[in-house]
């Protein structure tokens, strides 16, 4: 531990380092008499995450910032004490990284994800954040053989899952690498001792190879005056791992375990030097990479190519430049390490789009488990790079569709999308983009915004989270009285009362739960479908039993019926009920009342092809008032002698019943040699459409009539 104060006296200037020993002195006081799980003093730990730090060339107020990450939380000190001795960007640091441990929360799983939002959102406000919580993780990833198994397997999952992601799309290759191989050695033990064992096993002749491919491209390099290094890189056994599980190969199929690299000066050289080396060994189709003209979300740059060798070894070649190099190994600490290289600066802005738009749609999700796993989702997916119509590259989810490319464009771009053309032909929404595919989307000024159904299409939490937003914002009165009917509606299913469930203590027991403010705010999350009905209802019938054992099930709660025109709908009051153009119900037709999350109530027919895949519990029991007030349009089809005068006979019957025809369209069926006229008309009564069909049939120029679907 002494000798990284020696090196902090090296690296930084006499003010910092002055302050760095402080931050040492401080923290050591601070966890005096306290022991790590392997027995050695609790202080090893921040020392080992500030010499991480400064390995990577982190500065003065991250290092000292890891020298105190854990005396908030473990120790007496206070966030004031840590203020009035090293100022406030360093006590923002430490509470950045400080874990959410005054908060009770009812599971881990709760509590993991709180914690990660917690990071990002302070890593919005400062990156260092996340930086020193890479640190702070492989550091002890380092020492968990110490843990109990359970503990190892935990962390090791949660470390996969999100730091080692993290890691890469800030482009920290070295910590992201070495924490999926730790990640590995304690999740699938015997694959790590298999890859271990197996691979050293032939390092002796791996090496020779490796030297004789770095002799034969450094020959390439002379011969063409390219100047620069050559050298071999393993490959990390996790990467190995995945590929032989993706691909279902054994070990000894897998034939790139080395990686040669050269660094050369500038990107001319790159593309001089591929050319060079396909000239001399054969490449593998698709094993070519460009990520210099297009690189990677986290700005990674580098040509990568696969090559076979005259007697059939193949290996990776990665070709970049110096500057090219340094951000692959450091990533976003670059910005810190060589601050005084331009294209260091103008590339952290770049690496930081990410994380702001990571914290745009955040915002629009209340739930910290949802917002974990969307994370997930967009952190750890294959990137698919697609192109504007101007040549702008994008980088979307894996399975993204022109959704999705339209809201990483812009939030109302996407809002106002209409359609999209993928190189040069128009597709529908749901198609999944390609690599290289050129993607133009269509917008309408006038459109009304997305349709719900694009949250089923939308593969990035970003593009579904501003869909939520949206309909949060435009549907908010609409989604309130939608959600307060179907939570009263499924009550009742279940034979409760909802107005003895929901009451302000059982409510106060959920909301931290589910993240609502108030009621409406959790009728509106039901009613535009961001939580399920069973969410919330499972959650209050639990708190009824336990905090009011006297809520008990009412086998016998008599369902309300309230209308709505001439519709009753059970459990429905004061929504907007329309009906269906698909099936046209009128009075006398078996129906059902469908909950069109936004659009209150939708009338069917009980046999609307339609509703057969439908949800369930979003089909309510319907039926006809006999009240008027809405009218009924229906489509009636007849057939009759091709002379027949048979808008004639119809329209006095309709006048008879005062009726009223809206449309008529007729044709003569020559194969048939029948006159075939479909009308629609507007009905006053439930019995009207019997009379009308029984008259029209009567007549003896008609063959047929019957009811259409319009």
């Amino acid at each position: 531990m002494y000798e990284l104060l020696e090196t902090i006296q090296k690296i930084y200037s006499k003010q910092e380092a002055e302050i760095l020993t402080r931050a040492y002195y401080f923290a050591k006081t601070a966890h005096t008499g306290q022991k790590r799980a392997s027995g050695e003093e609790y202080f090893i730990h921040p020392c080992a995450v500030a010499q991480i730090l400064i390995d990577l060339g982190m500065d003065c107020a991250s290092v000292a910032a890891a020298f105190l990450h854990d005396t908030i939380e473990d120790t007496p000190v206070s966030e004031g004490d840590i203020q009035k001795e090293f100022g406030d960007e360093v006590v923002l640091l430490v509470k950045g990284v400080t874990k959410l441990d005054k908060i009770e929360f009812k599971s881990q799983e709760e509590e993991q994800a709180e914690n990660f939002k917690k990071i990002f959102v302070s890593m919005a406000k400062d990156i260092r954040v996340i930086i020193i919580k890479l640190a702070d993780r492989l550091h002890n990833m380092r020492s968990l053989n110490f843990l109990s198994k359970e503990r190892q397997q935990r962390m090791s999952k949660e470390t996969l899952d999100i730091f080692a992601p993290l890691a890469g799309r800030l482009g920290i290759s070295q910590i992201k690498c070495e924490l999926e191989d730790l990640c590995l050695k304690y999740i699938d033990p015997d694959a790590y001792e298999f890859l271990s064992t197996n691979i050293n096993a032939k390092i002796e002749e791996r090496r020779k190879f490796v030297e004789f491919a770095v002799k034969e491209i450094q020959e390439i390099m002379n011969e063409s005056g390219i100047t620069g290094e050559v050298f071999g890189r393993p490959k990390h056994f996790y990467s190995i791992y995945k590929k032989m599980k993706k691909q279902g190969k054994t070990l000894d199929q897998i034939y790139d375990l080395t990686a040669v690299r050269a660094i050369v000066d500038d990107i001319d050289q790159c593309y001089e030097l591929l050319g060079k080396i396909h000239k001399k060994w054969k490449p593998v189709p698709g094993r070519i990479k460009d990520y210099i003209a297009t690189p990677k979300p986290n700005m990674y740059q580098s040509l990568h190519t696969t090559v076979v060798t005259d007697f059939g070894q193949t290996f990776e070649i990665q070709i970049r430049t110096k500057e090219m190099h340094r951000m692959a190994e450091y990533g976003i600490a670059a910005h810190w390490k060589y601050k005084e290289n331009k294209d260091v600066e103008s590339n952290f802005d770049t690496r930081l789009s990410w994380i702001r738009e990571v914290m745009e749609w955040q915002g629009g999700v209340r739930d910290s488990k949802e917002f974990l796993e969307s994370l997930k989702g967009d952190v750890y997916s294959s990137e698919v790079l697609v192109f504007t119509p101007k040549g702008e590259v994008k980088s979307l989810v894996k399975d993204a569709t022109p959704i999705d490319f339209a809201y990483s464009v812009h939030t109302e771009v996407g809002h106002h999308c209409v359609g999209a053309k993928v190189n040069g032909k128009m597709v529908p929404l749901n198609t999944t983009l390609q690599v290289g595919d050129v993607v133009d989307i269509i917008t309408l000024k006038s459109s009304k915004g997305p349709s719900w159904d694009w949250l089923k299409i939308a593969k990035s939490a970003g593009a579904k989270n501003k869909i939520r937003q949206f309909f949060r914002r435009e549907m908010h009165e609409e989604n309130i009285k939608l959600g307060k009917a179907m939570l009263e509606q499924e009550a009742r299913n279940k034979g409760y009362n909802f107005s003895d469930l929901l009451n302000p203590v059982s409510f106060e027991r959920i909301q931290t739960k589910l993240s609502f403010s108030t009621v409406d705010e959790m009728y509106m999350a039901v009613g535009g479908g961001i939580v399920t009905v069973n969410q919330v209802l499972v959650k209050l019938i639990d708190v009824a039993r336990k905090e009011a054992p006297k809520v008990e099930v009412n086998k016998n709660v008599i369902t309300h019926h309230n209308s709505s025109g001439d519709v009753i709908i059970k459990g429905i009051e004061g929504l907007l009920i329309r009906f269906a153009g698909c099936c046209n119900p009128v009075p006398g037709d078996k129906i059902v009342g469908f909950i069109s999350r936004g659009r209150g109530v939708t009338v069917h027919r009980k046999d609307c092809p339609n509703m057969k895949n439908e949800d369930a519990n979003r089909i309510l029991e319907a039926q006809w008032s006999g009240k008027l007030g809405t009218d009924y349009i229906v489509g009636i089809e007849i057939h009759a002698n091709e002379t027949a005068p048979v808008l004639q006979i119809v329209s006095g019957i309709c006048a008879q019943l005062d009726l009223f025809i809206t449309s008529v369209n007729g044709r003569i069926d020559n194969k048939l040699r029948i006159a075939v006229v479909n009308m629609t008309v507007k009905l006053n009564t439930a019995g009207d459409l019997d009379t009308l069909l029984k008259k029209i049939s009567a007549e003896k120029q008609i063959i047929e009539v019957f009811r259409t679907v319009t």
